[in-house]
């Protein structure tokens, strides 16, 4: 385990308002908390005493209760002694839903363990409207009753709530029914199966009772909470970003992982709160910082801007700000490229891809049916267009995407078809009939069967098929892995594993690439990209010793929520008008995921708006620092194997 930050009284790290400790993955982090809850428990058995537990739930604490679950399998931890309240519960529901925090922690810690079910404390979401005021008074009386809770884990909401306590929320605030902020709902709505069925109330501990835990720790991961994370941490205290409340509190501490930190001051600008090694990697990111802080671009930039904002300990190693600024000016200018695959008899020493071979065998990843084409479809094309032999890997069916209008819609067609030709097929009628038999009969967030995951499955590999048809990539091209990790029928998927990480590898040893291409978008908020990625590097490790791995380079391209930080970017591939154009017209092919996206989220934004977005954004921030001024831009980091 290895934590590549921590906060610490001797270390001149004036922003941060709380103590912070940053660990380089959710992981590691997830044990490091698992480990403090488990010490304390044990302490207190030792004692002969209760350890009251204060639970959250959601996606960020997952990976500590399978820790906790692991040792009480493995090395034998006892929850006998354990009192656990849980913060939150929506209302109204009742507690055997599938979206209820009953339901939740029962199938994510307590039964897995040995904690006594009369232990466990949720508030009651099926509470009768004029007994709710009450039930939360009694609550509250249940926490004090056992003395108050020991330790209190928290996750933060993109709105910066805590449990459910919205925006506005005051410090003084106890267990009480609240409205949902409209951000929440719509993080919820994935659980719901749509905006509409996400109920608009909560129950939830105040952050007055929050705050009188005698330890806290907050979880936060992900590129998605970076922004709040920052707020929360450095910024002044405020109703309107809870979390905030608990620089107010003498035992607390954040644990992050390196996304969720990535904002923070002493990530973002390091040299603003302790001396630094200025490698090229921080001399670009901090001289970029700059331009776009003082609104000019890098070639304009004097000694005075460079003194007056924190960066004259690097001008001292220069001497003047012209030798900075023409420096740091080509190593941007030699990121841009047109010919992504390299170009053929040219001097490569100051390219981003080698000119050699001329004719590279590339091989893409795609997450979901439709990374490819959002993500990269301007490079996509010009790979195909500039004459690459270039592969295409959808790495899951990314079924769960599919409405199950949708699906109604394809399963009357198929059979209306095979009904008017006469075409028999017992086993296909088998399926579509299951399909249609469930969906008649489907309640809200409920799993869907094998059956109608293979129909939504059909749905996106038809259109991913019509996407690489559009852009030129035949047909013995593209490989479909359907890894089994995915095949879950819920957004929750399984870690990657052995079977997953052989079908990767094989494909790559049958391609032996030149190129790989994969999605290193860990703003995905479902995580899917991420466990996808995990098993591109494993698989190419496991082939690191192949003749073929020494030519291989792998490229990471981000997806329709983020893009690299102009210091990281290391290939940059711009598009004309035409081709923006061009790669829209691709976006358009994936038609179950146009208008009415299940998973879309607070941006209402469809994917091809996002990635012309993304794109255009990414080269206007090359023209203010004084580059070309291009329409679009596609980014691209190299990961060195």
């Amino acid at each position: 385990m290895m934590v590549t930050e921590v906060f610490s009284p001797h270390k001149l790290i004036s922003y941060e308002k709380v103590p912070t400790q940053i660990f380089a993955s959710a992981a590691e982090a997830s044990l490091a908390a698992a480990t403090e809850i488990a010490a304390l428990v044990k302490s207190k058995q030792e004692k002969g005493e209760y350890a009251v537990l204060g639970l959250a739930t959601g996606s960020t604490p997952k990976r500590v209760y399978a820790e906790l679950v692991r040792m009480h399998r493995e090395e034998g931890l006892s929850f006998r002694n354990v009192i656990s309240f849980n913060l939150d519960e929506y209302y109204p529901i009742a507690s055997d839903a599938l979206q209820s925090y009953h339901h939740f922690m029962a199938e994510n810690l307590f039964r897995h363990i040995d904690i006594l079910p009369e232990n466990c404390f949720i508030p009651n979401g099926a509470t009768t409207q004029e007994l709710v005021k009450m039930a939360c008074e009694e609550y509250e009386e249940k926490i004090n009753e056992f003395g108050g809770i020991d330790f209190q884990l928290l996750g933060i909401g993109r709105n910066g709530h805590i449990g459910f306590n919205e925006p506005g929320s005051h410090s003084s605030s106890v267990t009480r029914l609240i409205t949902l902020d409209q951000m929440t709902r719509s993080d919820a709505t994935r659980d719901f199966g749509g905006p509409a069925h996400v109920p608009r109330k909560a129950i939830t501990m105040g952050v007055g009772t929050i705050m009188k835990a005698k330890r806290i720790v907050l979880l936060a991961w992900g590129e998605n909470k970076a922004g709040i994370v920052k707020q929360a941490i450095e910024g002044p205290v405020m109703e309107f970003v809870p979390a905030s409340y608990l620089q107010g509190h003498n035992n607390v501490s954040f644990v992050l992982d390196e996304s969720a930190a990535s904002e923070l001051t002493r990530k973002k600008t390091p040299w603003l709160t302790d001396t630094v090694l200025w490698s090229q990697q921080l001399i670009k990111k901090a001289v970029t910082h700059l331009a776009l802080t003082v609104g000019k671009p890098i070639l304009k930039l004097t000694n005075n801007d460079y003194n007056e904002n924190g960066l004259s300990d690097l001008l001292a190693l220069y001497g003047q700000a012209y030798d900075i600024n023409i420096e740091v000016f080509n190593w941007l200018q030699h990121t841009i490229t047109g010919w992504p695959g390299g170009k053929p008899a040219a001097d490569d020493t100051n390219r981003p891809e080698r000119a050699e071979p001329a004719r590279k065998r590339v091989l893409i990843f795609s997450p979901h049916p439709d990374d490819d084409i959002i993500s990269m479809g301007g490079t996509f094309q010009r790979l195909v267009d500039q004459g690459h032999d270039v592969h295409v890997a959808y790495q899951t069916s990314g079924n769960i995407a599919v409405a199950d209008d949708e699906a109604f819609r394809f399963i009357e067609f198929v059979r209306e078809y095979n009904e008017k030709f006469g075409i028999e097929s017992p086993k296909a009628e088998q399926v579509y009939n299951d399909a249609l038999a469930f969906l008649q009969v489907k309640k809200n967030g409920e799993k869907d069967i094998p059956a109608l995951r293979y129909v939504k499955g059909l749905i996106r590999r038809g259109e991913a098929k019509n996407t690489c048809r559009y852009v030129g990539v035949p047909m013995e091209r593209v490989h479909f892995l359907d890894l089994p990790f995915y095949e879950t029928g819920t957004i929750d998927k399984k870690p990657i594993g052995a079977e997953d990480i052989a079908l990767i590898a094989a494909l790559i040893e049958v391609v032996q690439p030149h190129q790989v291409y994969a999605a290193g978008d860990l703003a995905d908020p479902h995580g899917t990209h991420k466990v996808c990625l995990d098993g591109i590097f494993a698989a190419m490790d496991s082939l690191k010793n192949k003749p073929f791995m020494k030519d291989c380079w792998l490229w990471l391209y981000k997806g329709a929520w983020a893009e690299w930080d102009i210091d990281l970017i290391e290939m940059a591939v711009p598009m004309s008008p035409d081709q923006v154009l061009k790669k829209r017209n691709g976006i358009f092919k994936h038609q179950s995921q146009k208008d009415g996206v299940v998973f879309q989220g607070t941006d209402s934004r469809e994917f091809w708006q996002r990635a012309e977005d993304r794109n255009r954004t990414t080269a206007e921030l090359y023209n203010k620092l004084g580059l070309a001024e291009y329409e679009a831009m596609e980014a691209f980091v190299r990961w060195k194997v």
